[in-house]
């Protein structure tokens, strides 16, 4: 049976306690992975202030960049491997994963990498009151060992997002893949031994949260920093644990998106962008749009259509062609989604299409497959309108002016992001400024400039990503005064 160990100053290490990893799309046992405890963070978190002291530390950013450029091609050399881990893991459709997640997971290193390498910092010259002359300029420093708890919906991309940026800063990182997924977070081990990074700069540690790695990772502290994906729930407890030391975090927490689709939005695209957003990756997606607001005369076209939409999906396991809505991630999972399937019933919605779980032969029919699913009918103030699902699911609403609309896209705790669909440009830069969110799609959705700002507003995150924005939590930024 495969072994998922953790992975400490460039070694693989076993432990006494394991837990199975099981695959969504069947429910089998994948393997056994070996869960860190308290000796194992102090160890890699020894391991990683020990890097920074010695070849590391000292290391040019040039040099960084050739090795985290060598990290994304080997990547690529092995592209196979981590496309079978990760659809393993996370039973996505072959098609989504090996068009995003692997190709994204690897080009994050070069991006971060070119982008620290090329980054101006600012200088001033002045007058000193003696009447001479004086010079400031600015020192990035790195942060030192950053924890990374990273989520299970893109396993790959969602950590090398960090993990990339952290390293061409100079840092050392402690990864804590999710529970459900430590593939691809254990093989990147192999990777960086591979190109030559330094032990101690790369761990893996596999757990749990409460009471086990992720608790231990996130209240050590000699973490100096901790960078979090996942439920605005555990950001919560994650932020508690980080106020003793005073260390920063950086969050992407949960989302319940919205969708608007004006009347004059060009109807076909429209219709395709919200199919997307609503269900991709089986809805398990941050960005993801759980709530659609469409203008009244176009609203009952707009149902029907997405209707006929989400029913022309295909679900179905990884491997199969045409397949394009693979598993729920866990059984727990599924059984929340469902749970919130069986909560709009019971509030009054309209079921258009899905509702339940679809027929799964075989094998497969241990899987944790769900149906698409759209409501209309129920009011703001409903279950599956205020919180966040993260199943393939949407709720319906019309509405009648952009007034309106903007004021039922704000009626929420989150701000993550939200799509917006209209051919009058004054509309979509009025209601792009007025929406609290960190990510405003016009006529599109998931279309990312890996250069610009990353993150949510109000219980959907702290802090920006992305680009230089990500040097911002990554490093410590010094000023050096000389008086001449």
């Amino acid at each position: 049976m495969k072994q998922f160990h953790n992975f400490i100053n460039g070694e693989f290490v076993a432990t006494g306690k394991t837990f199975e990893n099981r695959a969504p799309a069947n429910n089998r046992v994948i393997g056994l992975v070996h869960e860190a405890g308290q000796s194992e963070v102090d160890a890699a978190v020894a391991a990683a202030h020990a890097a920074l002291k010695g070849e590391w530390g000292r290391m040019s950013v040039v040099r960084r960049a050739e090795l985290l450029h060598a990290v994304a091609d080997e990547i690529h050399r092995r592209f196979d491997e981590f496309l079978e881990a990760e659809l393993a893991d996370t039973g996505k459709p072959r098609s989504l994963a090996s068009h995003i997640d692997i190709p994204r997971g690897a080009a994050n290193f070069k991006i971060f990498a070119d982008i620290v390498k090329n980054v101006p910092t600012e200088s001033f010259q002045m007058a000193t009151p003696d009447g001479g002359t004086a010079i400031s300029y600015a020192v990035r420093s790195p942060l030192g060992v950053v924890g990374v708890i990273c989520p299970w919906n893109l396993p790959l991309l969602l950590m090398t997002w960090k993990v990339g940026p952290a390293l061409a800063c100079g840092n050392a990182v402690i990864v804590k893949p999710s529970e459900e997924t430590p593939a691809t977070a254990t093989l990147l081990g192999e990777v960086m031994n591979a190109v030559g990074i330094p032990k101690g700069v790369y761990q893996v540690l596999h757990g749990f949260g409460p009471g086990s790695a992720g608790e231990f990772i996130t209240k050590h502290l000699g973490v100096n920093g901790i960078t979090f994906t996942g439920e605005t729930r555990t950001g919560e407890a994650i932020m508690a644990a980080a106020a003793k030391g005073v260390r920063p975090v950086s969050f992407e927490l949960g989302g319940k998106n919205a969708g608007i689709v004006f009347a004059d939005a060009d109807f076909e695209k429209a219709v395709a962008g919200i199919t997307r957003s609503a269900f991709e990756n089986c809805g398990q997606v941050c960005l993801g749009t759980e709530r659609v607001y469409v203008q009244r005369p176009i609203f009952e076209k707009f149902v029907a259509a997405l209707k006929a939409s989400a029913e022309g999906l295909k679900v179905g396991p990884s491997h199969e062609p045409g397949v394009n809505l693979g598993p729920l991630i866990s059984a727990e999972h599924k059984e929340k989604v469902l749970g919130y399937y069986a909560k709009a019933r019971a509030e009054g919605a309209t079921v258009v299409t899905g509702g339940g779980v679809p027929e799964m032969k075989g094998e497969f029919a241990e899987g944790h497959f769900v149906l698409p699913t759209i409501w209309i009918g129920l009011p703001e103030s409903a279950a599956v309108i205020r919180e966040e699902i993260f199943g393939p699911c949407c709720h319906i609403a019309p509405f009648d002016t952009e007034e309106e609309a903007i004021a039922l896209a704000n009626a929420t705790d989150y701000g993550l992001a939200t799509t917006v669909w209209t051919q009058d440009l004054g509309t979509a830069h009025r209601v792009a400024a007025a929406i609290d969110v960190g990510l405003c799609w016009i006529n599109s959705w998931f279309l990312r400039d890996l250069r610009t700002a990353f993150g949510g507003s109000k219980a959907s995150g702290i802090g920006r990503e992305g680009g230089v924005h990500s040097l911002e939590f990554y490093t410590e930024l010094r000023n050096v005064m000389v008086k001449l």
